[in-house]
């Protein structure tokens, strides 16, 4: 038996979780593609390509970058939006981790513990998380995989996650500031 990839789903309604399957997550200084260590510069370089290939990308940016008011934080929230600006994708918050029971607005924000509904009404090809609590990221990273062939992000400002099918680590705000010159450079040489 191979290597376990986390691939786009959907894998079925009770997808293995990815560590359960031999995937670790990757060291300081690394990433991960698809359950495969990497370094940082190549998973920086996938996202982008994966962001400006995609029909619908969408940024999910969590509570860690919406209640924040710090000036990093505020810096690592226009950074979102010009990253997001730039490959034109979408941004719907997921604000907080209660359930939205019996009422959702997909269009509006995401609901964290179903959140493949969100993705499967806005027809969302790559979904990238941000600012999410690692805990609910992998929950939420997992129903994603197992329900929807979304291609999942996690800008993790801790270790990453092993459910995303790319997963950066210690994702700070000069990290953002590389996939944003990443983004940019990879669109003038397609132009």
């Amino acid at each position: 038996m191979g290597a376990y990839q986390v691939l786009q789903g959907p894998e079925g309604y009770l997808p293995p979780a990815a560590a359960m399957q031999g995937v670790t997550l990757a060291g300081p200084g690394k990433a991960m593609i698809e359950g495969r260590h990497v370094e940082k510069q190549e998973a920086i370089e996938c996202i982008a390509e994966k962001l400006l290939g995609a029909t619908v990308p969408t940024f999910f940016p969590g509570p860690l970058v919406l209640w924040r008011t710090t000036d990093y934080a505020q810096e690592r929230g226009k950074l979102i939006r010009e990253i997001s600006a730039e490959v034109g994708a979408k941004v719907i918050p997921m604000p907080d981790y209660r359930p939205k029971y019996p009422m959702i607005n997909p269009e509006v924000e995401i609901n964290p513990n179903h959140p493949n509904l969100t993705i499967w009404f806005n027809k969302i090809d790559v979904g990238v998380f941000i600012g999410v609590h690692c805990h609910q990221a992998n929950l939420a990273l997992k129903i994603i995989r197992g329900g929807t062939s979304c291609f999942t992000v996690a800008l993790c400002a801790e270790e990453g996650h092993e459910e995303a099918n790319v997963s950066l680590r210690e994702t700070d705000n000069d990290t953002l500031r590389k996939l944003l010159a990443t983004v940019k450079d990879l669109k003038k040489r397609r132009a």
